[in-house]
Parts: C-alpha cells; sequence; structure tokens
C-alpha cells in the first residue's frame, strides 16, 4: 500500500467522524447541565444547609456567604437550562467555568476523585467556550457565535 492510499482511507475515516461532531456537542451540553442543575435543585432543596456549608465549608474569596450561594445556586439553575437550548453557549459555558472554578478554589480540602470530576467538568466546559453550542442549538438557528 502506497502512502497516499494509507492517507487517503486515513482521510475517509475522519471525514465520516464529521457526522457525529453536532451529536457530541449536544451531549457535552447534557452532560455538563445535567452536573449543575442537579447540583442547583441540592442547594434549593436545604437552603439551611446551604447557606451553612458557604458560611463554613467553602471559603469563596471577595463575597459574603449569603451572596456567594444565591448566586452558586441562581448560576447552576440558568444557565445549564441556556446550555440545554444552545442558547448563548459560550457565555453560559464561561459562566459555569466560574462556578466550577470558584467551587474548586473554596473548598478548603477536596478529594482527590472530586477534583478529577472538576477537571473534566472545566475541560469539557472550555471545548464549549472556544468551539460554541455547534449544530443542534438555538445559537445555530439565530446566528449567535
Amino acid at each position: 500500500m502506497t502512502f497516499q492510499k494509507v492517507r487517503d482511507f486515513h482521510n475517509q475515516i475522519l471525514d465520516f467522524t464529521q457526522i457525529l461532531v453536532a451529536p457530541a456537542f449536544l451531549f457535552t451540553r447534557l452532560y455538563i447541565a445535567n452536573v449543575f442543575f442537579k447540583s442547583g435543585l441540592t442547594k434549593l432543596r436545604d437552603w439551611e444547609s446551604t447557606l451553612m456549608l458557604f458560611e463554613y465549608e467553602y471559603e469563596v474569596p471577595v463575597l459574603s456567604f449569603e451572596v456567594a450561594a444565591w448566586l452558586a445556586t441562581a448560576g447552576e439553575l440558568i444557565l445549564p437550562v441556556l446550555l440545554v437550548l444552545g442558547l448563548f453557549t459560550r457565555l453560559s459555558a464561561i459562566g459555569l467555568f466560574i462556578v466550577n472554578a470558584v467551587a474548586v478554589i473554596s473548598l478548603v480540602e477536596i478529594a482527590p476523585a472530586a477534583f478529577n470530576e472538576h477537571v473534566l467538568w472545566g475541560s469539557l466546559i472550555v471545548m464549549l467556550v472556544l468551539m460554541g453550542a455547534q449544530r443542534f442549538s438555538l445559537d445555530r438557528k439565530l446566528n449567535i457565535t
């Protein structure tokens, strides 16, 4: 087999994988939205515990614990909905990246497995910031880049 045949075969495979890009981005948006939305619902379910955690467990810089709790909860409930719709995807992803980063920074002790999850989520979110929502989104329909 010549190099040209190997290259052509390689390119045919990669051309085929292009049809998987849009479903992969949709799956990524749904996965990230699910993680953060569930976290927001958990915070709402027991608001007193949420406030206690933000006061004594998390060390959120600059903000009071009440403001931090409200912002985190609002971000975890609103931004995932926008992500699922693919509406203002890049801005929503930036917001979730900030929520994710503050969660990691503010925890005094974080288990290695939990840290690894936050790194995974952060990596997927960065991909959404850089590439946008792709085909299955309101961003695409409304021509929002």
